[in-house]
Order: C-alpha cells, then structure tokens, then sequence
C-alpha cells in the first residue's frame, strides 16, 4: 500500500485543504456556538447603545416629543370623526377646525377642572388622607400579631409625608400648574402639530412610506392602520372607562356623605388613564377620607364600591370598548408604566401602556392582518 501513501494528487489535495482551513480559521470562529454567542452579544449592544440614545434625546427634548407623542393619540383618536365628516362632502379643512376645536374645549374643561380640584381642595384632601393614614397605623399597631414594626410604620408615613410635602412634589405635581411658560409653549405646539395631524396625516404618512416597495410598502400601510386603530381605540375606550369610573364612585361617595366627592372623582378619572396603580391609589384616597369623615365602617363600603367598580370595569366595559385584542399582562403594563415613569414621569406612565398596546398591534399583524410576527405566534400555529 505504498504506492497509495505516496500519491501525488492525494498529497496535493491535502495540501490544498490545509491551506483552505488555514484561510477559513479566522472566519470560522463566528460560526460555531460561542461565536453566534458574540455576534448575538454586540447586536443586544447596539440595540441597547441606540435605545438609550433615543431615551436620552426624549429627555432632553420633552417640551417637543410630549407634544408630538399627545398630538398623534389625540388625532388617532379622531380618526373616525374626521373620516366620517370627509365622507358626508364636509371640506377637509372646515373637518379640521372643528375636530380641533372640539378637542380644545374639552382639554381645556378638563384642565380647568383639575386646577379647580388642586387649588381649593387640594389641602383639604391631602389634610384628610394623611389623617386616616395616621389613624389606620394607629391601628394596625393595635393588633395582636406584629407583622409590621411601628418603626417601620413611621418611617413609611415620614417617607410619604416629606415627599408630598417636598419642593420636588411640588414643583413636579403641584407647582408644575404655575410653571405658565412652559405649559402654554407646550399646549400650542400641541395644538399646532395637531392641526397638521388632522389635516394631512394619511399624507405625512403616504410620504413617509415611500422608500418602500412591493410586500415592505404592504406592510408599513398595515402597521400604520393599526397604529391608528389601536391608539384610538384604546384612548376612546380608557376615556369612557374612566368616566364611567368616575361617576359610579362619585355616585357612591354622595350617597355615603364623604366629604370631597367632586376632587376624588375628578382624581379617579385621571389615575383611570395609568392601569393597575391608578385605580389602586384612587381608592385608597377614598378610603382614607372616609375613614377620618365616616368612620372604618364607611371605609369599609367605599373600599367596597371602588372594587365593584373596578370590576365592572375590567370584566365588561374593558373588552367591549378596547376588544381583547389589546389587552396587556398586568407583568406587561407594570415594566412599560415604570419605565414610562423613569423617561418621562408621570406624562410618562400615562403614555407608556397606549404606545406599548400599539407596539403589540403592530407585531400582531406584521406578517399578515391576521397573522402575527414568526415568534409571536402560539407552538399550534407552527405545523
């Protein structure tokens, strides 16, 4: 077997395979197990690196992005008004005046009635809640069973009570109300980028898809209709939820004779538009005025009232109005409210679940109208 051994074309095609894997072994690297690993860690870089670029330009251009963000729910959920009057023969330009003045009246009576909320009775409410806070860690020190130490109890009601009365809570909730400067350029640029919006946004959006083609334009149009249908769905439906809200518990609230009814209704419908924390937060304040007006067992009721309601709301009016279609994990709305909170405070947890109910819509139908993106899709759908 000589012979074999000292082949010339077999020494030759062993030499050219070493030299093959020789050129090849730099490449290879990133092909096997750990490579894929690399190539997977400096894209999760990139990705975090580019998102945290556009959290920092958020930051720091909020008195443009805030608006920009409220201006686009706000015509998304005026959508179908504005398509309505175009069908009637209305003139685009006369729908858009209308739409935006109805839209103004109705920011501006809400505004008016939360400076009313916060500048009479404001004190009177925080008096109240702070009171029956002190009066329930009276009691809870009273029982029998210490799963809670006073000393921590204390330090919790300190905690809360410097931070209510801070310059920061102040000048973040309170004080923000008088910063006119600011608000105003605020609002008019709001109602400036709304006009246009109103206007001519199927135009700004035709305008913006036009670098694509074929099955990328297909599916840019039918994230964009989504988009619009989730957001104006969801702040339609949150609107009437909180309304609903507001006036079931304010109903009750007179009924019982707890005093500042109008303030904790006015604050029920506003917490109503950030999920889980807002109806937990109203309630409390209702129970805490309750308890110093009316005693634990009226506490006990209007408690009692605010989770009826609550769960009329999350059982019937929610799928109705919003459709199921949008409904997020409690997990899910937890992580988009803080980080919300985190970039853009509590402008910030009020927009965080409508953007996030829209980035969900948009993967439902990325890969058809009825067909979510490949990962998205249940185990049955992969036959």
């Amino acid at each position: 077997m000589g012979w074999f051994r000292n082949d010339p074309q077999r020494v030759q095609l062993e030499s050219n395979d070493v030299e093959l894997k020789a050129t090849a072994a730099p490449w290879s690297l990133w092909a096997d197990a750990f490579g894929k690993l690399g190539t997977r860690s400096i894209q999760i870089i990139v990705v975090v690196v580019v998102a945290g670029a556009i959290i920092f330009a958020i930051q720091a251009l909020t008195l443009v992005t805030i608006p920009l963000v409220i201006a686009l729910i706000l015509a998304c959920a005026f959508n179908p008004v504005m398509s309505w009057m175009r069908r009637r023969g209305v003139p685009s330009l006369l729908a858009t005046i209308a739409t935006l003045l109805t839209i103004v009246v109705i920011l501006s009576g809400l505004g008016l009635l939360i400076v009313w909320a916060v500048r009479d009775q404001w004190s009177d409410l925080y008096a109240q809640a702070e009171d029956g806070f002190r009066r329930l860690v009276a009691w809870v020190q009273d029982l029998p069973f210490d799963f809670v130490q006073p000393d921590q109890l204390d330090e919790l009601a300190n905690t809360v009570t410097d931070f209510v009365t801070s310059a920061q809570f102040g000048s973040g909730a309170l004080a923000g109300v008088g910063a006119v400067a600011n608000f105003v350029t605020g609002f008019v640029l709001l109602v400036t980028i709304l006009f246009f919006f109103l206007l001519d946004g199927p135009q700004m959006w035709e305008f913006l898809l036009r670098p694509f083609r074929g099955e990328n334009y297909i599916r840019a149009r039918r994230i964009g209709d989504k988009t619009v249908t989730v957001l104006g769905a969801y702040v339609r439906g949150t609107a009437t939820v909180a309304a609903v809200d507001a006036i079931g518990i304010l109903i009750g609230l007179l009924i019982l004779q707890v005093p500042l009814a109008i303030p904790l209704a006015v604050l029920v419908f506003l917490l109503a538009f950030i999920p889980i924390v807002g109806a937990t937060v109203a309630g409390i304040l209702a129970a805490l005025v309750a308890l110093v007006a009316n005693g634990p067992f009226i506490a006990l009721i209007v408690v009692g009232i605010v989770v009826l309601v609550n769960q009329l709301e999350g059982n019937f009016l929610q799928p109705v109005l919003m459709g199921r279609s949008m409904k997020l994990h409690a997990f899910v709305i937890l992580v988009a409210l803080t980080v919300g909170t985190v970039v853009g405070g509590i402008v910030g947890a009020v927009l965080a679940v409508p953007i996030t109910a829209a980035a969900w819509g948009v993967i439902q139908v990325w890969d058809g109208p009825d067909r979510p993106a490949r990962w998205a899709r249940p185990k049955t759908l992969e036959a």
